[in-house]
């Protein structure tokens, strides 16, 4: 599901959703912009449509591999290579790995696009590189593969914090909602592209090396419009980009902004708030796939019936998460962005309450589509709350350094969830328990952090009903 978003070609009709939307969003950008490289909030002229067009298109061609190659294909890959007792450990601590470098590089790369004459470049060369590594997945051996799919998810995951920084290029402070939104929904739909790919592949038999391939000449194509049609404002006063000092610069710059909190009100809350809201929804996201396979075969079916189950719940979750984008993101312009994300978060609540009790109790596999339909509301409106909050909280003339460290926290509960999924759920196994049983414990330990998480944001959110908790 992820952007954190799993596996079906697109259709016609598809098509045609898109050019609506991106029509939706062109008519949404009205003629005041704020210049995110200078600070000026001076008058600039309405983003082009075919502008606003570009970027939602990417936002669907990153979703094609997270939900692709992150979900589907590479957890099922490493499943048919390891079996179904190790596939969680190893895709958790692989995942673990390449989350562990991009934690590291976010501040810096975020600094260094606020000094870089333009940030499309940043996004193009990322682009590219996750597309090459990802057509390699399954064509190299065990290990190459393991190591490839790693540096495609660094890449990946750099390319989605450039990828944020351009919001403003295409958007104004009054319409940022609703074209967040746009993205998010229109971006579910590179899920139903995903899906299908995965579906054809199983129903043709063919090699999972076939599948990646597909994905990454999917992934490079409908990235193409971004690349071409969004046009920022070049920064006026380019500094060092790629100097071992400027480098420093921006490591310093960036722990000096965590120090000096009071500068920046609610930032530091947001960011620890933040950590612990992704952590469970990038390791769901992660691990949905072999989940609701487990889920289905403890029921009583078959492999490839259990495959074509766990395939249908995460389309009903993409169906959700497209048509949550785009009510969630009308609902951030009308209420706020941070009272969204407090009701976001109480539907992740008990999201994540009832997919444990299915692993727990060993509940019928078809309470898994109620659960794909709340996971799939919940996501769309995590996108389309927490992106346009932290740009609220963000000062335009730092806004590549601000969204490192967006990108940063995000990439360390990357690091955490899947890690903690990991020894979680091999520490129950070891126990003795079943592979299931072992899930169930692994989803409940991760609802804990989605309930921390509303009490650190609490002030923020203005939930009510959280004095309760801490």
């Amino acid at each position: 599901m992820g952007k954190h978003r799993s596996v079906l070609p697109r259709r016609h009709c598809g098509s045609l959703k898109l050019q609506r939307a991106a029509n939706l969003a062109g008519v949404l950008a009205s003629p005041p912009m704020s210049n995110a490289v200078t600070g000026d909030t001076a008058e600039l002229e309405r983003p082009k449509r075919s502008a606003v067009t570009g970027w939602v298109l990417y936002d669907l061609a990153n979703t094609v591999f997270s939900m692709g190659v992150v979900s589907l294909g590479f957890p099922l890959w490493v499943r048919d290579q390891v079996g179904a007792r190790g596939a969680d450990r190893t895709v958790g601590l692989v995942t673990a790995l390449s989350m562990g470098v991009i934690f590291v590089l976010s501040p810096v790369l975020g600094s260094m696009t606020d000094r870089a004459r333009r940030r499309l470049p940043f996004l193009v060369v990322s682009t590219l590189g996750c597309v090459a590594l990802t057509a390699a997945l399954g064509a190299v051996a065990y290990w190459p593969t393991l190591v490839a799919f790693a540096l495609a998810n660094i890449l990946y995951q750099a390319g989605l914090q450039f990828y944020d920084a351009l919001l403003p290029s295409v958007s104004t402070p009054s319409t940022r909602g609703r074209i967040g939104g746009i993205g998010v929904g229109v971006g579910y739909l590179g899920s139903v592209v995903a899906v299908a790919l995965a579906t054809a592949r199983a129903k043709l038999n063919a090699p999972h090396c076939q599948f990646f391939a597909a994905t990454a000449l999917v992934f490079l194509l409908l990235s193409l419009p971004c690349f071409l049609w969004v046009k920022e404002k070049p920064n006026p006063a380019p500094g060092p980009v790629w100097s071992p000092g400027a480098m420093a610069r921006a490591m310093r710059e960036t722990l000096a902004t965590l120090r000096q909190s009071k500068e920046h009100p609610g930032l530091v809350r947001f960011l620890i708030g933040r950590v612990l809201y992704t952590d469970p929804i990038n390791t769901v996201i992660t691990v949905m796939m072999l989940y609701s396979i487990n889920v289905a075969e403890t029921g009583g079916m078959q492999k490839k019936a259990a495959e074509g189950a766990a395939r249908m719940v995460m389309f009903g979750a993409i169906l959700f998460a497209v048509v949550g984008g785009f009510v969630w993101g009308r609902l951030v312009d009308r209420w706020g962005s941070r009272r969204v994300l407090g009701w976001v978060l109480w539907l992740w609540l008990v999201t994540f309450a009832l997919a444990a009790s299915l692993g727990l109790l060993a509940l019928p596999w078809k309470l898994l589509i109620a659960v794909s339909i709340l996971a799939g509301l919940a996501l769309g409106g995590t996108w389309s709350a927490d992106r346009p909050l932290m740009l609220e909280l963000t000062p335009p003339e730092r806004l590549g350094e601000f969204y490192g460290l967006y990108g940063m926290v995000g990439r360390f509960s990357a690091v955490f969830g899947p890690l903690i999924w990991a020894l979680v759920t091999s520490a129950v196994i070891r126990a003795g328990a079943s592979a299931l049983r072992a899930q169930g414990v692994g989803v409940l330990v991760l609802l804990v952090f989605i309930v921390v998480s509303m009490r650190v944001l609490a002030p923020l959110t203005g939930a009510r009903g959280m004095r309760w908790v801490g």
